[in-house]
């Protein structure tokens, strides 16, 4: 019997959920792997797919994929199990069964019984897009919920440890209360603020960790070694109150007795990582929009809190905005790409203000480069990324500008093109090292690019008039220096520096036509019409079938800027779609098109970009290899954005490669935003 591509990869899922006595129940697929808690770059908890099934022995992993020590349990009549996180079980408790699992684009949701109890673990980080306050708080919700059934004894048990901070050594915790709220917060001793380890974790900061009795039960609290801690709750159901000094394998627990119950009722944990200097921009500090309301942790944790409930709210409008979003504009197999893509491009963005002022009128916004380089405000991560924005936040465009072009506008910068980025190493956005990458055409299009997003979708013109003369100069080096692109580095700079690569040149087209609908000006206009028709006409093409590497030089490359032609309505490159549509399946491979004809690896960014640019049943390929690629249940990374679409001897078809959790997939709503720009309220 033959089975196509996809019906292969669901039967995959069916089969590896199986347990030897339950079926674990999978909603809306299996994802590579789950997000906890993703709020910041330094705030990003996830667990593999493949790990669900045994979630009580499973740990949490930051996006680098070294483990988190962050554990629930459960006592039901006095018997104690593991729900999550608990590697190594002490005598006396039991694993859970999972299940139910599923995740929207906000919520990640686990359902676990244990006797004759079933609890569900709802990992909730928020995103908020246009309300700064909520989304710059840098704290994530675990809600266990115990489920209506026979009366029962019940404690419910969770805790951290210094894992969360990114060292084992030197390192130091209290314990606060403000009101009903208990707060434990980890910190590292001695540590260089701005720094990391080799893990891109925060060295400097805090790890929060808070919650409050539940409604008619009680709250203990304890830290100290996790042995002894964890044992007091399995032989108790509560904890000592007692605060040991810090210990190599210490953590910071509470324990819930929700007493003899039948009823449903839930207890909610706020986890966290606070750096009150969290960005170096040019020598001044940053810290989170937060401050400017809630200047202290215990301030901030405790309000966290108390938002829940309105939180918690706005998440089922918006995922369900995220869902009907993505089924009309490509089915249901593309509403399951963006819910999981969602947490991950606002995960690796972090609100801020400056640390002295705490001055609101002075919002940046930073993303990092997460899992390539590092690097800090990346211009063409930020137009990579660009797609979510212009549907749900365009503000945030402006945002992630300000802090470039006003660098760029210095005297710190003299260059005739726009900037690489304004750092190599997240979060010191100190200025584009002597040494690093230069893009001169890819970033002076970008720039142009994003300001012509941003004010199409806001109908602002403040970007556009406050950094005239830069985006002035940008168009003039892409005219004069864009048709031709002397040998250098693109957006996919795996490639190595190229001369005449016909993707800038696409570029630099798009971009001088769209300067010239963002300025009115038609003789930019008419400079990149004049570009793209020599282009496909003669230049970048292989008759008129399909676009080249290099002019004149095999291979085919899936040339995606083109891209806010369509988005934009610009009428540039109107051929292209037809016969790129007709050529593409034609190249298409074991897993997906490739990203050129050379290569045995694939992006999911700009295949989400030509998708959008092609229609028909290409379109559905894109979308259908997107969605297999997801669901494969090869991978265990938070969701790379590059996978090989060939088997190459070490790797399959369908594994990805290299990159996981970069922000990045905002690509994925490409398709989306051909609907409209700033849907949410």
């Amino acid at each position: 019997m033959w089975f196509n591509q996809s019906a292969l990869a669901a039967l995959f899922v069916v089969i590896s959920s199986l347990s030897p006595c339950q079926a674990i129940t999978y909603s809306p697929i299996k994802p590579p792997s789950y997000p906890l808690a993703v709020r910041s770059p330094y705030l990003s908890a996830w667990i593999p797919g493949n790990s669900v099934a045994s979630l009580g022995s499973s740990r949490a992993q930051f996006w680098a994929g070294n483990d988190l020590i962050w554990s629930v349990s459960a006592r039901v009549d006095g018997v104690a199990y593991n729900l999550f996180g608990v590697k190594a079980p002490l005598a006396g408790s039991k694993a859970g069964t999972v299940t139910k699992a599923a995740y929207t684009s906000t919520h990640s949701t686990f359902t676990v019984e244990a006797g004759a109890r079933t609890f569900t673990l709802d990992f909730f980080s928020p995103v908020s897009p246009k309300n700064y306050l909520r989304q710059s708080l840098p704290f994530s919700y675990l809600t266990v919920t115990l489920a209506a059934g026979d009366s029962s004894s019940v404690q419910v048990y969770s805790d951290i440890d210094d894992s969360w901070v990114g060292q084992a050594n030197d390192v130091s915790w209290s314990y606060s209360t403000k009101n009903s709220t208990r707060i434990f917060q980890i910190k590292g001793v001695d540590t260089a603020t701005y720094s990391e380890n080799a893990n891109g974790q925060a060295l400097w900061g805090s790890a929060v960790y808070a919650t409050r009795p539940p409604t008619g039960g009680s709250l203990s609290a304890a830290s100290g070694p996790s042995a002894s801690v964890r044992q007091s709750f399995i032989t108790n159901g509560t904890l000592s109150g007692k605060h040991a000094e810090w210990s190599a394998d210490g953590v910071v627990g509470f324990a819930h007795d929700l007493g003899t119950t039948a009823g449903e009722i839930a207890v909610t944990f706020a986890v966290g990582h606070v750096r009150e200097e969290s960005i170096n921009y040019l020598g001044a500090a940053q810290t989170g929009y937060y401050r400017a309301k809630y200047a202290s942790t215990v301030d901030a944790v405790s309000y966290f809190l108390d938002d829940y409930s309105d939180a918690n709210e706005e998440s089922t409008t918006f995922d369900n905005l995220i869902q009907s979003t993505g089924v009309s504009s490509y089915g249901s197999n593309y509403s399951d790409i963006l819910a999981l893509s969602v947490r991950q491009v606002y995960g690796g963005i972090e609100i801020t203000i400056p640390n002295d002022s705490l001055d609101i009128n002075k919002t940046y916004a930073f993303i990092k480069e997460i899992s390539s380089d590092g690097n800090i405000n990346t211009v063409d991560v930020i137009f990579a990324t660009f797609p979510i924005f212009y549907l749900l936040s365009p503000d945030y465009i402006k945002l992630l500008l300000d802090p470039i072009l006003e660098y760029t506008g210095s005297t710190a910068y003299d260059k005739t093109y726009a900037v690489h980025e304004i750092g190599a190493s997240y979060p010191n956005a100190t200025g584009h090292p002597a040494t690093g990458e230069e893009m001169p055409i890819e970033e002076s299009g970008n720039i142009i690019l994003l300001t012509h997003a941003y004010q199409l979708a806001t109908g602002k013109t403040d970007l556009s008039t406050t950094y005239a003369s830069q985006l002035s100069q940008y168009a003039t080096y892409l005219y004069q220096n864009g048709l031709y692109p002397a040998s250098q580095l693109s957006l996919n700079d795996a490639l190595g520096e190229l001369s005449n690569q016909t993707n800038l040149a696409v570029k630099a087209a798009v971009a001088l036509a769209s300067y010239g609908g963002l300025t009115n000006n038609a003789t930019y206009t008419a400079y990149g019409q004049s570009f793209a028709s020599q282009i496909w006409s003669d230049l970048g093409t292989a008759n008129g079938s399909h676009f080249l590497l290099q002019y004149g030089v095999q291979p085919w490359f899936l040339v995606f800027n083109h891209y806010p032609a369509v988005l934009f309505d610009l009428d540039l490159f109107a051929e292209a779609s037809n016969a790129t549509a007709a050529f593409y399946p034609t190249v298409r491979q074991k897993a997906g098109v490739p990203l050129d004809g050379a290569l045995g690896w694939g992006q999911t960014n700009w295949q989400s970009f030509v998708a959008a640019t092609v229609g028909g049943a290409t379109r559905e390929t894109f979308v259908s290899d997107l969605h297999a690629y997801l669901s494969n249940g090869l991978n265990g990374a938070p969701f790379s954005d590059r996978y090989w679409v060939v088997d190459s001897g070490e790797y399959v078809a369908g594994q990805a490669y290299s990159f996981r959790a970069r922000p990045t997939l905002g690509s994925h709503f490409a398709l989306a935003a051909l609907g409209g720009g700033d849907i949410w309220g």
